[in-house]
């Protein structure tokens, strides 16, 4: 049992864990934002190109009193994954661009840090003391 949660301890500690939870907390908040923005300004759209008509929220069939099949709740739940769906898509792209550009940067500096020798500069390995490609010797 000590194994089991010496394990479950390191788990949570891990940065993988941690930013799923931080994902789960952001994703909550903006499922907010994107129902405001389908309820308030996209039905309101639909409503206004249909002419007065309800719009999406108006696509029901009656089946009986107290019962009804909602076709427009299933188009705004549509709406609403295509957006948040999108906006994910952006996120992840630029994070990928972001870390290509971060990944390129450290492959240049450290390219850059290799020694040259100050007679033929021709790159020489750290510590030597003198030039395999010129013969001259390296302070």
């Amino acid at each position: 049992m000590k194994g089991f949660m010496r394990e479950f301890k390191e788990f949570i500690a891990q940065g993988n864990a941690m930013d799923m939870a931080i994902g789960v907390i952001i994703g909550g908040a903006f499922t907010a934002i994107v129902n405001a923005l389908v309820g308030n300004i996209i039905q309101p759209l639909i409503t206004l190109i249909t002419g007065g008509a309800e719009g999406v929220s108006g696509l029901r069939i009656p089946v009986n009193a107290e019962t009804a099949i909602d076709f427009g709740a299933l188009i705004s739940a549509i709406i609403n994954f295509l957006i948040v769906a999108f906006i994910v898509f952006l996120m992840v792209k630029s994070l990928n661009k972001m870390m290509s550009l971060t990944k390129n940067g450290k492959e240049e500096s450290s390219e850059e840090a290799a020694p040259v020798c100050p007679h033929c500069l021709e790159e020489i390995k750290a510590g030597a003391t003198k030039c395999p490609h010129c013969g001259s010797a390296i302070q």
